[in-house]
C-alpha cells in the first residue's frame, strides 16, 4: 500500500497488471476469484448472477481477512501464487477480482472495469446492461462515479495529508449530491438497470458501514440522502445484489485488514440499518 501513496499524501491506485480480454465462453475454462468484501469484485458477482452466467464462469470466494501473503483461497493456497505463476516478477498488490484461464494456466485479467463489460458484450445474455445506444452516456456516468465516489472514498481513506484528504472528501459529497438529484423520482440512473447501477451500488452498500467512519467520509451518511437510500434498498431487494452483499465480510475485511487506518483491528458494532425496507 505504501507504494500507492504519492509524495503529497495522495492515494494513487496501482494499474491493473493483467488486461487481456476474455475469450468466448467455454464451460470449465474460466474461474473468477472474488471477495464479498471487495466492491470491484462484487460488481462481477452481481453481473454474473444477473446474466445467468453461473454455468460458464466458475467462482471461488476468498477469505475476507487478507494478510502479508494476500488473499487466502480455500484449500490452503494464496491468490499470490496464481499471480506469481502468471508473472514471477510481479511485485504489486494481489487484487480481486481476477479471472484464471484453466486452458492456458494463467490469470487472463484483473482489469476490474473491463471484466463486467466483457461479460455484458462478449458473453452477452439478457438483460442488456450495456445497451449500445446508451454506451457513451453510461461510460460518462461510470467515469464520473468512479472518480467522484468509487475510488474517491479510497483516496480519502488512505490519504496521509490533510489537503489530499479534504480534496477527496469534497469530491465524494459533490458526487453524492449530484446522484441524489438525479435519482429523485427515478428508479435507476437511466431508464432501465445498467452497468452504471451495478458500479454505484457496491460503493453505496459499504458507505455507512465502512466509508463513513473507517475512511472518514463523515460529512453525511447514505441514510441522509432519501433518494439514494431508497434506490440502494431497491437494488438490494434484487437477489443478484442482495445475495452477494455480505456485511460481515465487508466489515471484517476493512477493519481487520487495514491496520494502517485501524491498528486495533476492532470491528465496530453497527450501524443498525434496515436494508430490507425497499421503497
Amino acid at each position: 500500500m505504501k507504494r500507492e501513496i504519492a509524495d503529497d499524501g495522495r492515494f494513487v491506485r496501482q494499474p491493473n497488471r493483467f488486461t487481456d480480454r476474455l475469450g468466448p465462453p467455454e464451460p470449465g475454462r474460466y474461474r473468477l476469484y472474488a471477495s464479498y468484501a471487495c466492491p470491484w469484485a462484487q460488481r462481477v458477482l452481481i453481473v454474473r448472477r444477473l446474466l445467468g452466467l453461473e454455468d460458464l464462469l466458475d467462482v471461488t470466494i476468498v477469505d475476507p481477512i487478507r494478510d502479508e501473503k494476500g488473499w487466502r483461497v480455500p484449500g490452503g493456497i494464496y491468490l499470490s501464487e496464481l499471480y506469481l505463476a502468471t508473472d514471477p516478477d510481479f511485485r504489486g498488490r494481489y487484487t480481486v477480482p481476477c479471472v484464471w484461464d484453466a486452458k492456458e494456466g494463467r490469470i487472463v485479467t484483473n482489469d476490474f472495469p473491463r471484466i463486467t463489460l466483457d461479460l455484458e458484450t462478449t458473453w452477452s445474455r439478457t438483460p442488456d446492461l450495456y445497451p449500445e445506444a446508451l454506451r457513451p452516456e453510461i461510460d460518462e456516468m461510470n467515469e464520473r462515479v468512479y472518480h467522484g465516489l468509487n475510488n474517491a472514498v479510497y483516496e480519502a481513506g488512505f490519504a496521509t495529508a490533510q489537503e489530499a484528504y479534504e480534496e477527496a472528501v469534497g469530491r465524494v459529497f459533490a458526487t453524492l449530491d449530484f446522484l441524489e438529484e438525479r435519482l429523485t423520482g427515478r428508479e435507476f440512473l437511466f431508464d432501465a438497470l445498467t452497468e452504471s447501477d451495478v458500479r454505484l451500488y457496491t460503493t453505496l452498500a459499504r458507505f455507512d458501514s465502512v466509508y463513513y467512519g473507517h475512511f472518514k467520509c463523515s460529512v453525511r451518511r447514505l441514510t441522509d440522502y432519501p433518494a439514494l437510500w431508497s434506490y440502494a434498498r431497491r437494488l438490494y431487494a434484487i437477489p443478484a445484489f442482495g445475495e452477494t452483499t455480505d456485511f460481515d465480510h465487508i466489515k471484517r475485511h476493512y477493519y481487520v485488514t487495514q491496520t494502517n487506518i485501524n491498528p486495533s483491528r476492532i470491528v465496530p458494532v453497527g450501524p443498525e440499518l434496515d436494508w430490507s425496507a425497499a421503497s
